[in-house]
């Protein structure tokens, strides 16, 4: 510890950076799990209601429902699909597709390349302050014509700055590697719950079980009015 002190006192130019680096990519680590907890849908949960209100309601409250809801699937992606289903099923499958590539996608890519940038900087920086503090003590060496033993210290102390530099670097890689393996299994999800919504839709149509009995229902209703006293 007293080593590592004496790195932030004596080479506080390198020291600072690094340190300031490594709360930023703590930051956006935290803001990126944030961001990540509250897009995810559980749709074991979420069909079974969403087949009740396009059942009961039709497309336009299954539309109201999915505008009530904050994760990514319902509100972004289901509500595109929903705004087109008039068009027919062609038209909800491009405007999904266009939502999931143009709009979710960037979003869920959003601060990993901040991520990365900032763990191949920190590196780079860790690695320039350890030959600047190198070059330093070689120099003093040469003028003092002293040995090198005498400069064990500055030396093993010149290694610190690559040592923070690949502290601040490994964990942000690594959670960059997680984040991106996250958004690619995000997209499977998202494009198998697109096909659901196709075929939720499609039986909704007039002409299906589900539009024969409401009709049928309907029917029933009105001949039951016609017939009462």
């Amino acid at each position: 510890m007293r080593a590592f002190g004496n790195f932030l006192v004596h080479d506080f130019y390198i020291a600072i950076p690094m340190i300031l680096m490594s709360l930023a990519g703590l930051a956006l680590v935290i803001w990126r799990l944030l961001l990540n907890i509250n897009g995810k849908t559980n749709m074991n949960e979420f069909l079974p209601v969403f087949q009740n209100k396009l059942e009961r309601d039709g497309i336009e409250g299954a539309l109201r429902y999915c505008r009530t809801r904050t994760d990514i699937i319902p509100r972004r992606l289901y509500v595109a699909g929903l705004e087109t289903s008039k068009q027919g099923l062609a038209a909800m499958r491009r405007a999904m597709a266009n939502v999931i590539e143009l709009e979710i996608l960037p979003d869920l890519n959003f601060l990993l390349p901040t991520i990365l940038a900032i763990a191949k900087i920190a590196t780079m920086v860790g690695l320039l302050g350890t030959i600047i503090s190198m070059i330093n003590v070689f120099q003093a060496i040469t003028e003092s014509r002293e040995t090198a033993t005498a400069y064990s210290g500055k030396i093993g102390l010149a290694l610190f700055a690559t040592a923070l530099g690949l502290v601040t670097a490994i964990p942000l890689v690594f959670t960059h590697v997680l984040f991106k393996a996250w958004v690619v299994r995000f997209e499977s999800r998202m494009k198998a719950a697109a096909q659901k919504l196709l075929v939720l839709a499609q039986s909704a149509k007039p002409g299906t079980p589900t539009a024969a009995k409401a009709a049928s229902a309907s029917s029933t209703a009105v001949q039951g009015k016609l017939v009462s006293p």
